[in-house]
């Protein structure tokens, strides 16, 4: 227990715990009756109603700060300093005569761009997981610790939207001139390290850093490897390679002179989790320190990774160490390799092709994904994801300028870019199946060793795409998807019907790039 206060914010009667332990944590989170301890020492909590993140009730203070810089509109909805203010003078009331809980940590492994960050939490097992998340400060930085960004989560406290102004009880809030996020009415801990890369997203820019959304790893070469996708495509899994040292595994910076992880640990969707094929994410699924999040426990404190009857968003939180083979320091050279991941549920996309720089950037604005049915309720058939650099929640700034930075990476570098399908092929979702994931890793590690550079490369018609002949490890006959399917009328049909869906989104970002770029657009007419 320390004698320090939180008096700077108002809060005057808070029992505080400073910079606790795993152990201290575990049991504070037993004892205020958040979790329970699961066979192999991991912390198990269920964060129902709320079991992902809470996009739309996600809002960035609009004032002279953020006014012409953020991009406003979708996911950038506005709310006034009023607002603000006046929830966190309700929260800071709400603490009254309450325990909370304060890290002081660091957003990025880079000392050049790290972010010092100060989590205020209601909930222990809320400052268990961004102690597993973030960077942890020495005991030399934490005495001279002053924050640059402070999060007061705090889901005991509730809005009132017709007294408030937020659009339900649940709200992020976003305070680029205070500093601040808010965070109240949900119990989901990915809030949490959501709102900080948010906040390095819109800042590092300005600093010629490269904010990414994406995984990493480096081989034993040196080489550095980017694996952007989202939620669904393997980018947590297919970066966890025994052969290649984790960098991260969701965000990242690349700055002049290498890429650096904005984390010190990894968030991994474990629903369904092969042991076989994912044994370095399974292992922490059995270890102390680990945050369980909605995974079903059986009587016996047995977890069933199959079960998903809370949500199919089942998460393990953990550090970084917990991976065995990982780079030291979170850091990596330049890039030699990028991977834009999409799990295509229309059986359309090839496994693998190799992109132009203009191709890259059209995909990469594009963010394109499919959730398959049984993943949320109303889902009946594939839906098409498109989401804005692989990760249109957390980018306050226009497409453009990630795009620019990312192209300018590129060239400077001559990193070759690849899009790899890890969803269906055959067929559609229900009639085709996924790829296999040791297909899919063969096609990485031939992409990534050169073993792809002087393979014949063919052109698909609809997309546009270069589709590689042979891939070691990989049968001949499933690299170009109009093979695979028996009705290859139904393809064509099937492939127009997504190349419009392409052409729909980009239509909002054709005015801003270059001709170049837009002609990347696929076909969807009827083909002479």
């Amino acid at each position: 227990m320390s004698t320090q206060d939180l008096s700077y914010l108002g809060a005057k009667n808070v029992t505080l715990h400073w910079n606790p332990g795993v152990a201290e944590l575990y049991e504070a989170a037993v004892r205020l009756g958040e979790g329970h301890i699961v066979e192999g020492g991991p912390l198990l909590v269920e964060t129902t109603p709320h079991t992902g993140r809470s996009p739309k009730d996600r809002f960035i203070v609009e004032d002279d700060n953020t006014r012409d810089r953020v991009w406003w509109g979708g996911f950038n909805t506005p709310i006034s300093a009023e607002v603000f203010d006046n929830l966190l003078n309700k929260m800071i009331a709400h603490m009254d005569g309450k325990e909370m809980f304060v890290q002081n940590l660091f957003a990025g492994t880079d000392p050049d761009y790290h972010m010092p960050v100060r989590f205020i939490t209601e909930m222990a097992y809320h400052s268990l997981f961004v102690r597993n998340m973030f960077v942890r400060p020495s005991k030399a930085e934490l005495r001279n610790f002053e924050p640059s960004f402070t999060v007061i989560n705090v889901p005991g406290f509730k809005a009132n939207p017709e007294v408030d102004g937020t659009r339900t009880e649940t709200f992020i809030i976003v305070n680029f001139t205070k500093r601040m996020i808010l965070v109240g009415g949900t119990k989901y801990a990915g809030e949490n390290k959501k709102g900080i890369f948010g906040v390095l997203n819109f800042e590092l820019p300005d600093l010629g850093v490269m904010p990414m959304h994406c995984s990493a790893n480096i081989g034993p070469a040196g080489d550095t490897a980017l694996f952007f996708g989202l939620s669904g495509t393997g980018k947590t899994t297919l970066s966890a390679d025994p052969k290649r040292a984790l960098i991260g595994d969701d965000e990242h910076g690349w700055t002049d002179h290498g890429i650096f992880n904005f984390e010190g640990g990894c968030y991994a969707k474990v629903i369904n989790l092969n042991p076989a094929a994912e044994p370095a994410i399974f292992k922490t699924t059995r270890m102390y320190g680990t945050v369980l999040e909605n995974v079903v426990m059986r009587p016996d404190r047995t977890l069933d990774l199959d079960d998903g009857s809370i949500t199919e968003n089942t998460r393990s939180a953990y550090p970084i160490t917990h991976i065995d083979n990982i780079a030291p320091g979170g850091r990596g050279t330049r890039p030699k390799n990028i991977v834009f991941l999409t799990a295509d549920a229309y059986g359309v996309l090839p496994p693998i092709s190799r992109l132009t720089r203009e191709q890259m950037m059209y995909q990469f604005i594009s963010g394109f994904t499919a959730k398959i049915p049984g993943t949320e309720q109303g889902v009946t058939e594939p839906v098409p994801t498109f989401s804005t650099c692989f990760g249109a929640p957390f980018m306050p700034r226009h497409p453009g300028v990630y795009a620019e930075l990312l192209a300018r990476r590129v060239e400077e570098t001559g990193a070759r870019v690849w899009l790899v399908n890890t969803g269906w092929s055959g067929g559609k979702y229900g009639q085709g199946k996924r790829m296999s994931i040791s297909y899919t890793r063969n096609m990485i590690n031939a992409a990534l060793n050169g073993d792809l550079d002087d393979v014949e490369f063919v052109t698909e018609p609809f997309f546009n795409l270069s589709i590689p002949t042979r891939v070691p490890g990989v049968p001949k006959d499933i690299l170009n998807p109009r093979d695979t399917w028996q009705d290859k009328t139904e393809y064509d049909r099937t492939a127009r019907r997504l190349a419009r869906m392409f052409r729909d989104n980009f239509k909002r970002f054709e005015s801003g790039v270059s001709p170049e770029v837009a002609a990347c657009m696929p076909v969807h007419e009827e083909l002479v």
